[in-house]
């Protein structure tokens, strides 16, 4: 399986594998494929490049690439205290008291500040980063990074991806110099507009003259093939490989995999309460809780994810899957195995090339 994509990204295969895990990423770019590292987990540059220093020696000389979050619009950004003071009390009260009801515990030691990497000014640090190492892709998830961005990447001879969920953003992202379009559907984890796959995808084909990949519940070798004929030239995969051994190995057995594996294909929700933005998580009781008549409305970016910070994190350590604060698509249905990422993707090709042949002899 082989498509004009592959020459332009310098892989063997056109699926592109998003992930927060290095060791992940690393394996799907050995795989043939292209693993994009996410960075909006780096608070500080100075931990990025240390882990792209790894990559650089664990991907076989294999190409990769990196994912920022960039917000469109650039908010008053200044010390994270100055940020925090403009979170209400009522919002943080609604936190502490749902903490509590669910039975998830203080940490022992001082908790994490919010994930900075969702702040514009920590974005383009990731940029500056990744441009001083031997990356092939920098996407933005957040659609269309400023277009000083995308001429800096092209200057280091660095393609360009930017997530799009209408046709109309696809445009305007091709028109700013993005030479990748990502049309991710509804059924996507994360980020995520309103506009299913099966619509979304050739739509944004027949709007734009640049490589589309097609992303939002794919995981399995008949859904890529699904892609191409859709008229996409490659696929985006993120939630898939949270499953995946490597996955494992790299955050250790973990509550958020065991409600992963167990979970059906409606145990998502879409909701601003990750990010400020609309994101499809998992179904959990901290999901519900935010749904209750009693909630507070969510907060705009970053805001949100800075009064959410240390209560993922206090999630994470109750290890209670019931419970685990979660991105992840409608795909969630299949993902019922650990599987080394080599082994994942063998299958996605294997069953692409069986569905393409018996298309064929329709």
């Amino acid at each position: 399986m082989r498509t004009s994509l592959c020459d332009t990204l310098g892989i063997e295969y056109p699926i592109v594998g998003f992930t927060p895990s290095e060791h992940v990423a690393a394996a799907i770019s050995r795989a043939g494929g292209l693993g994009v590292l996410g960075c909006v987990r780096f608070n500080d540059a100075a931990e990025l490049a240390k882990v792209l220093d790894w990559m650089d020696e664990n991907t076989d000389g294999k190409p990769y690439g990196v994912d920022v979050v960039m917000p469109a619009k650039i908010p008053t950004e200044g010390a994270a205290l100055d940020l925090d003071k403009m979170i209400p009390p009522g919002h943080k009260d609604f936190v502490e008291r749902t903490l509590q009801r669910l039975g998830v515990p203080p940490l022992a030691g001082e908790g994490r500040a919010g994930v900075l990497g969702w702040l514009h000014s920590v974005a383009r640090s990731h940029v500056d980063v990744a441009l001083e190492h031997p990356v092939k892709l920098i996407a933005n998830a957040l659609g269309s990074p400023p277009v000083d961005v995308i001429e800096r990447a092209h200057d280091h001879g660095v393609l360009v991806a930017a997530l799009a969920g209408k046709a109309e953003h696809a445009r305007s992202h091709v028109a700013n110099g993005v030479d990748i379009v990502v049309a991710q559907g509804y059924e996507a984890g994360g980020h995520t507009g309103e506009i299913a796959t099966m619509v979304l995808v050739p739509e944004i084909v027949d709007a734009v003259d640049v490589p589309v990949l097609a992303a939002g519940g794919i995981g399995t070798g008949r859904q890529v093939a699904a892609a191409l004929a859709l008229g996409a030239d490659g696929v985006w995969m993120g939630s898939y490989w949270l499953t995946t051994a490597e996955y494992t190995e790299s955050l250790g057995e973990s509550a958020m995999q065991e409600a992963l594996l167990g979970a059906s294909s409606s145990d998502t929700v879409r909701t601003r309460i990750y990010t400020g933005k609309p994101a499809r998580l998992l179904k959990t009781k901290w999901t519900d809780a935010w749904a209750e008549e009693d909630a507070p409305d969510p907060l705009p970016m970053p805001l949100q994810n800075l009064l959410v910070a240390e209560a993922h994190n206090r999630i994470q350590h109750a290890n209670d899957p019931a419970v685990v604060s979660m991105p992840v698509g409608q795909i969630v249905g299949r993902m019922s195995q650990v599987r080394p990422v080599a082994e994942v993707m063998e299958t996605l090709l294997r069953e692409t090339e069986e569905t393409l042949a018996r298309l064929k002899n329709l």
